[in-house]
């Protein structure tokens, strides 16, 4: 039976959600409506006059054969981010959910590679991989391997993809093993018993059951790899070599905060957060049609 709280007039509940809509507004809506009118504008070198040009930044950020590599680089970025850390976090969890010698411990020492900045993340990656002073990267140059992320884009591309899935392993190991203790064991124990074992019963009993947590895990980790990466990829390697991890939100900054063109990195801001509601509103769309609402 549901539960709910009736409130005698309107102050109280609009005191207690004041709080959360204060933050909302400021952090969000107010950012929001600044960025969609400096995307409309153009700003001269001394940032003095301001002239209004409607879809003109759009029309030139789309024309820019930067701006279509940077997404079509960023895509590639996600999505090996995803696949990677959602990979790792599925494999750690399902061998965690079994009856281990100290599985509490492993559990705990999974889950704090998430508390880690991502720029403490991007120094632990580099302490490994630098070819000077790095433990692996050492190794490989002493190899043969002409490892020098510095110089070799697909190298630095490697690094910053390995540093920033390294870091999400642990959000996707909190839900999925969250998601695989929720599967009724009677359900596992039936396919047991009807002689589905192994990865057979994997497949076809427990993977359908996770589906809604993956697929929420798939849409958290997009948004992840497109935004929250941003520390991760400055302190690495600041978009270079010659732009080669230069992802969308790298080049906002870039454009906006090194070059101060608002105007553009304004324009890219609003293609950035359409992108991110269009994502939610899958997200919303597939979990509502699994609930049959």
């Amino acid at each position: 039976m549901e539960r709910r709280t009736i409130f005698a007039g309107w102050k109280l509940p609009l005191l207690l959600v004041a709080p959360q809509l204060v933050l909302t507004i400021v952090f969000f809506y107010w950012p929001a409506l600044v960025g969609g009118w400096e995307s409309l504008t153009r700003t001269d070198a001394f940032g003095v006059h301001v002239v209004f040009v409607g879809l003109a930044n759009f029309h030139d950020l789309f024309a820019d054969p930067r701006y279509r590599a940077a997404i079509l680089r960023t895509v590639e970025f996600c999505a090996a981010v995803t696949a990677l850390s959602l990979g790792l976090g599925l494999i750690l969890a399902v061998a965690a959910d079994r009856e281990l010698r100290g599985r509490d411990l492993y559990r705990v020492l999974m889950i704090w590679p998430y508390a880690v900045a991502p720029a403490v993340s991007a120094v632990l990656w580099i302490l490994l991989l630098n070819p000077q002073i790095g433990f692996i990267g050492r190794f490989l140059t002493s190899h043969g391997v002409n490892w020098d992320y510095a110089l070799n884009g697909n190298q630095a591309m490697l690094m910053v993809i390995l540093a920033s899935a390294w870091k999400q392993v642990s959000y996707n190991f909190i839900f999925v093993i969250a998601g695989l203790q929720s599967i009724p064991k009677a359900v596992i124990e039936a396919a047991r018993m009807d002689g589905a074992r192994g990865w057979f019963r994997f497949r076809t009993v427990v993977l359908p059951l996770l589906s809604p947590t993956l697929f929420f895990l798939v849409i958290v980790d997009l948004v992840y790899a497109a935004f929250d990466t941003f520390g991760t990829i400055w302190a690495m390697t600041q978009g270079g070599p010659a732009m080669a991890t230069e992802t969308l939100v790298v080049k906002v900054y870039n454009d906006g905060v090194v070059n101060l063109d608002l105007g553009s990195s304004s324009a890219q801001s609003v293609v950035l957060m359409v992108g991110v509601v269009a994502l939610t509103a899958l997200q919303f769309r597939f979990i509502g049609r699994r609930s049959g609402t």
